[in-house]
C-alpha cells in the first residue's frame, strides 16, 4: 500500500490527485476531518496553480480523441462506470458517511444507487439525443451537439459524489474532458470515482481530479484560457468570484447556488402530509440547498400544524450517522456549526422564539430548530443558514402566501401543500423557483431541467439541457439542390 493511501472503514483511498491517468502528489497537504467525531481521517494532497495547469493540460490533450469517440462507445464506458459504482456501493457509502457525516442508510439505499443511475441515464440519453430537422424555403436545417472541450466542475460537500456525477456524467457523455475539483471538506469519494472510471476503461486524461483549498487552486482552474465550460454548485459569494475569473475568457457558466425555499401549507392540505414534508426539511442535518426552510402556514391551521410538527420533529433521533436508527447526523465542519449557531442566536436576540432546538449539542451536532415570531425582512428569513433550522410564518390568503414565498433574493425551489388542484395551479404559476413540488418533496427526474432563478443560479442542467450546456450547438443549413455535381 502506498504511503499516500489511507484506510477508511477498511476501504483504501488514495489521497493524491488523479491527472492524466496517474496519481500525482503535492508538496503540501491538508487534513481531512470526519464530522462524526472530529478525528483526522488523513492528509490530502493540496493542489496549487501547478496541479491546476497540469490537469487542464491533460484534459486538453485527451479531448480530441474523446470527442471523436463514437456515441455508442462513450455510452458503453459510462455504463461500465455505473457497473463499477454498483459493485462498490457499500465502500462508497461508508467512505462518504465518514467524510461528510450524512446518513449511511441513505447512502446505501438512495445516494450511491443514484450515482450509478446518473451515468446510465446520460449514457442512454446520449444515444437518443437528436433534434428533428426543419426546412426554411426548401433548405434543410440540422441541429447537432458538438463536444465543447475541457470542463472544470467544482462540487460541494453536502452530497459530494452524487452532485459531482450530476456534472461529470453529462460532460463525459457530451464528449468533453473533465477536471473535477471536489470540496476540501469531503474529497474522498471523488478519488474513488477516478479509480472506478479508470477500471471502466475511460482513457487517461478524460477525467482528472484535483484537490485543494478554494481559491488556491480554483482561480487557476476557472481563469484558464483552455477551459471551455465551468459548472459550479455552492455559495453565491464563491459564484461571483468564479464569474469574475471566467469573464476574461467569456467561459460559459452553469451555477447552481443557494436557496431559501418556501414550503406553503394551505388550510385545505392534508396536515399529516404537510407535517411530514416539513420535518423532511431536516434531512442531511439541513445541509440541502433545495430545503424548504421557510414554513408558510395558513393562519387557521397554524396552531394545529405547529403542534403536530413539534411532536414529530421531537421524535427524530440525532447521533452517529452510521447507526441505522439515526435520523439526523452532524454538521460538516466546526466553521459551519459556528455559522448556524450565529444565525440562530442573532434571530433570538432580535425577538424570534425557538419552539424547538435553538442550541448546539455535543460535537458537531446542532439541535433541529424551529423559529417563530420572525419578520419577513429579518436575516434568518432572508439568508441561507444551511443547517437544521426552519422558520415559521403565517399568511391570511393566497396573495400573501405568494408574496411571502417570493420575498427573498433566491428562487431555487418551492413546495406547496394543498388539497385543491386549481389552487396548486394558480400558486405554482406565480412562484419564482426553478423547481416546484406539489404535495411531495425532492422528487428529481433527470429528464427535467434543474437550476435556480435570481441569486439561486444561472442556467439549467438535466436531460437535453445538460447537453445544450456541455456542447457547442451547431445548425447546418443545406440548399435544396446542394448536391448537383457540375463536374
Amino acid at each position: 500500500m502506498s504511503e499516500h493511501t489511507i484506510t477508511v472503514a477498511g476501504v483504501a483511498v488514495d489521497t493524491r490527485h488523479w491527472i492524466g491517468g496517474e496519481r500525482v502528489a503535492s508538496a503540501q497537504t491538508f487534513p481531512d476531518v470526519s464530522p462524526i467525531d472530529g478525528s483526522t481521517i488523513g492528509d490530502i494532497s493540496r493542489g496549487t496553480a501547478m496541479e491546476a495547469a497540469a490537469a487542464v493540460a491533460a484534459a486538453k490533450a485527451a479531448f480530441p480523441a474523446w470527442a471523436a469517440t463514437s456515441r455508442a462507445e462513450r455510452a458503453r464506458i459510462l455504463h461500465a462506470i455505473a457497473d463499477g459504482v454498483e459493485k462498490r456501493i457499500e465502500e462508497l457509502a461508508i467512505v462518504e458517511t465518514t467524510d461528510n457525516g450524512a446518513l449511511l442508510r441513505s447512502h446505501r439505499r438512495g445516494v450511491m444507487p443514484r450515482v450509478a443511475h446518473n451515468f446510465r441515464f446520460f449514457a442512454d440519453w446520449l444515444l437518443r439525443l437528436e433534434h428533428e430537422d426543419f426546412e426554411t424555403r426548401g433548405h434543410t436545417n440540422h441541429v447537432s451537439w458538438d463536444p465543447a472541450g475541457p470542463c472544470v466542475l467544482i462540487t460541494p460537500w453536502n452530497a459530494p459524489l452524487m452532485l459531482a456525477t450530476w456534472k461529470v456524467a453529462p460532460a463525459l457523455a457530451a464528449g468533453d474532458t473533465v477536471v473535477l475539483k471536489p470540496a476540501e471538506w469531503s474529497p474522498l469519494t471523488a478519488s474513488l470515482l477516478a479509480d472506478i472510471a479508470a477500471e471502466a476503461g475511460l482513457p487517461a486524461g478524460v477525467l482528472n481530479v484535483v484537490q485543494g483549498y478554494g481559491s488556491e487552486i480554483g482561480d487557476a482552474l476557472t481563469s484558464h484560457s483552455d477551459v471551455r465550460r465551468i459548472s459550479f454548485t455552492g455559495s453565491v459569494p464563491t459564484a461571483r468570484r468564479i464569474a469574475e475569473s471566467a469573464a476574461a475568457n467569456l467561459t460559459p457558466l452553469s451555477l447552481e447556488l443557494g436557496g431559501k425555499s418556501p414550503l406553503l401549507v394551505f388550510a385545505d392540505a392534508d396536515l399529516d402530509l404537510a407535517v411530514d414534508l416539513a420535518v423532511e426539511q431536516y434531512d442531511n442535518a439541513g445541509q440541502v440547498c433545495l430545503a424548504g426552510t421557510r414554513l408558510l402556514v395558513e393562519q387557521s391551521v397554524a396552531e394545529e400544524f405547529t403542534r403536530r410538527f413539534v411532536e414529530k420533529a421531537s421524535a427524530l433521533k440525532q447521533g452517529d450517522p452510521r447507526d441505522e436508527a439515526t435520523d439526523i447526523g452532524p454538521n460538516i465542519h466546526p466553521r459551519q456549526l459556528e455559522k448556524i449557531d450565529g444565525f440562530v442566536q442573532r434571530a433570538v436576540a432580535a425577538g424570534a422564539r425557538a419552539v424547538i432546538g435553538g442550541h448546539r449539542k455535543d460535537g458537531q451536532y446542532y439541535a433541529p430548530t424551529l423559529l417563530t415570531d420572525v419578520g419577513q425582512d429579518s436575516e434568518i428569513v432572508q439568508e441561507e443558514v444551511f443547517g437544521p433550522v426552519l422558520t415559521l410564518q403565517t399568511f391570511a390568503d393566497e396573495d400573501e402566501a405568494v408574496r411571502l414565498a417570493n420575498g427573498t433574493r433566491f428562487g431555487l425551489a418551492a413546495t406547496v401543500a394543498t388539497g385543491d388542484p386549481e389552487r396548486a395551479e394558480r400558486v405554482t404559476g406565480q412562484l419564482v423557483a426553478g423547481t416546484v413540488w406539489v404535495n411531495c418533496f425532492f422528487v428529481r427526474d433527470l429528464r427535467a431541467p434543474f437550476g435556480g432563478s435570481r441569486l439561486s443560479g444561472v442556467g439549467r442542467e438535466g436531460g437535453t439541457w445538460s447537453f445544450d450546456f456541455y456542447c457547442d450547438l451547431k445548425n447546418t443549413v443545406t440548399a435544396p439542390n446542394g448536391w448537383t455535381n457540375h463536374g
